[in-house]
């Protein structure tokens, strides 16, 4: 959810640690703070709100540093005000945390009984205590940290640094992302590495339960048991995670018009004479997939609403049952886990929390596999799984996802062909047209995009609205759920999905004139029971607006407005209506003005509960 940067260096590193900061602003934040060591005294500014004030406070105040940490914060533990911004500072120990830290209460207590003053509301400030408590019964900073950590519960990735020594920046990880990066003379750490891509391309990423002394010459790193260990070092082509606007106007724009180039890096490599590579999935993909008899999906948020459409996939395409379930509501019930079950996870980042606890509390029960859909490589989530698939859709900095959506569609039709095929459920010829259509996907793409400007006109009609309505049937329904969800995120227009079918037993209660009523309907064999539907709302004086197949006769008329989608085979219309939504809530944001790539309240990575 936050940023975290921190700097070892010869030179002054307060631009570093500012730069990191921007490049982590599309991860969502309220306050931002930075602190280095100057003259052996912590120098630190903090500011509430955006980035670009606390770098006109830091060049005000000419701070400068060789050593230093800094943070974008996203509010948990107290408002998001100056007093509660990283980093937090007692003694001459200042850290940036990422995480919640679950029994900070209790901690609190007992530090306060011990004569620690607070000042913030936040859970972070115990672990300055704890340090801080810790160095009076030992003079070294990581020994004093070793202990400390041991005292905390909950999920955290902590970067610290002390006055007195200049030189030194200790970095823990548990439950949340910490990657150092790797310089000539310079050392550095980050919550992600795009925070550090100005100034390294080479990574190491740390596991759970690490700890890291940095230097400017040095990384040295040990495992939960104290033991020296080595990473293997990554090296990232820069120009792939390049992360400008490119002339848009805002990252999502540029993210949706990305689509067509993304779904076509998904399927590059993975396609073999008109089929799905055996080795799409890993080397030992058919080997596990022989042995598959139940799916069980995982994942949140936008990833959630990719499963349900698989859900559709795997049952009708592949014949294996299959079972799509949201990670914060599986990791807190008991659960049984059918005979050779498959475990899928979906994530953007890899690193969402609840669906890495949901990951590794379904590996104690026993799986026959975990197979990860993920756009990160270097992530925890791929590090974890038996079996991985990257998307290579490229960096998503909008936090509202787009192109990381349809490429997990692309990637789980894939993995529902193979499955498929291993069963023997799925013939050559059906699996040929299926890859047929996925390999045509980015030209339909670029002929949907070309409605922009239609979709734009359209938008005008929600500029006053504060509810909309969503329908789909089948496997439109979930991408129904989708276009709610990103009306939600972006123009904080309350939106609701529903399989239309359902209308008649709830929903109709709240359809008038004043109520939009967005629709997707693709030519398929539920088009007349949508049609029905279609009426049931026309009765009521509800606003429809439609994104229909030209072969649906679904015509534009007094209280319907419908705009024709390319015609596409069932199988791959979930990703090609996608689109039109996507643009749809992105026009209705910028009409309403609102922060179209940092909507208020979310975070793009979530790595807290």
């Amino acid at each position: 959810m936050c940023g975290i940067v921190g700097a070892v260096a010869e030179r002054n590193v307060t631009a570093i640690l500012v730069e990191g900061l921007k490049r982590l602003e599309y991860r969502g934040y309220d306050s931002a703070g930075l602190a280095v060591i100057n003259n052996n005294s912590i120098i630190r500014e903090r500011r509430s709100g955006k980035v670009r004030e606390l770098e006109a406070a830091a060049e005000a105040a000419q701070i400068l540093g060789h050593i230093g940490i800094a943070h974008t914060r996203w509010a948990t533990h107290g408002a998001p005000t100056q007093d509660n911004a990283h980093p937090h500072v007692s003694g001459d120990i200042a850290v940036v945390h990422n995480g919640i830290i679950e029994n900070y209460e209790e901690l609190r207590h007992e530090l306060k009984a011990q004569g620690y003053e607070f000042v913030s509301q936040t859970d972070t400030e115990v672990v300055a205590h704890l340090v801080h408590r810790e160095l009076q019964h030992t003079h070294d900073l990581f020994a004093a940290i070793k202990v400390s950590v041991n005292y905390l519960k909950g999920a955290y990735a902590l970067g610290i640094i002390r006055a007195s020594e200049p030189d030194r920046l200790i970095a823990v990880r548990r439950g949340s992302p910490l990657v150092i990066g790797l310089g000539i003379g310079e050392n550095f750490i980050g919550s992600d590495q795009l925070a550090l891509l100005p100034v390294t391309n080479r990574f190491l990423y740390l596991n759970e339960g690490d700890m890291a002394e940095v230097f400017r010459d040095e990384v040295k790193v040990y495992n939960e048991a104290g033991q020296a260990i080595q990473h293997p070092i990554t090296e990232l082509d820069a120009q792939l995670h390049n992360s400008d606007k490119g002339g848009y106007r805002h990252y999502m724009l540029k993210e949706i018009y990305e689509q067509p180039q993304a779904i076509q890096r998904t399927l590059d490599g993975r396609i073999q004479d008109g089929i799905v590579h055996p080795h799409a999935f890993g080397v030992k993909a058919l080997e596990v997939l022989a042995k598959v008899k139940h799916i069980q999906i995982i994942a949140c948020g936008t990833s959630y609403h990719a499963g349900c459409v698989a859900r559709y996939w795997f049952e009708g395409i592949a014949g294996i049952s299959c079972n799509v379930e949201v990670a914060s509501e599986y990791r807190y019930r008991e659960t049984v886990l059918p005979e050779n079950t498959l475990f899928v996870t979906i994530s953007q980042s890899g690193e969402t929390a609840d669906t890495l606890a949901a990951l590794r509390e379904a590996q104690k029960k026993g799986l026959l596999a975990a197979l990860c859909i993920c756009n990160v490589p270097t992530s925890t989530l791929v590090r974890e799984s038996d079996l991985s698939f990257i998307t290579h859709a490229g960096p998503e900095i909008g936090v509202a996802s787009t192109k990381a959506f349809t490429t997990q569609l692309v990637a789980l039709m894939l993995l529902v062909l193979s499955a498929g095929r291993t069963h023997k459920r799925l013939n050559h010829e059906t699996e040929a047209k299926i890859v047929r259509q996925l390999q045509n996907l980015p030209v339909v793409l670029e002929s949907v995009l070309g409605l922009d400007k239609a979709i734009e006109r359209m938008a005008a009609a929600f500029g006053e609205k504060h509810h909309t309505l969503f329908l789909g049937r089948g496997a439109q329904y979930p991408v129904a759920m989708e276009g709610a969800l990103k009306l939600k995120e972006v123009s904080y227009i309350h939106a609701e999905a529903y399989a239309a079918g359902e209308l008649k037993h709830g929903p109709l209660a709240l359809v008038d004139n004043d109520m939009p009523v967005v629709v997707v309907a693709p030519n398929n064999d539920m088009i007349d029971k949508l049609k029905s539907n279609l009426q049931e709302v026309r009765a009521r004086g509800g606003q429809l607006f439609v994104f229909a197949d030209h072969h649906t006769k679904i015509a534009t008329e007094e209280g319907i407005t419908v705009l024709g989608i390319p015609s596409v085979a069932d199988e791959v219309a979930p990703i090609i209506y996608t689109i039109p939504l996507q643009l749809l809530s992105y026009h209705v944001a910028v009409i309403k003005g609102t922060d179209v790539d940092q909507p208020r309240n979310l975070a793009k990575s979530v790595t807290v509960e």
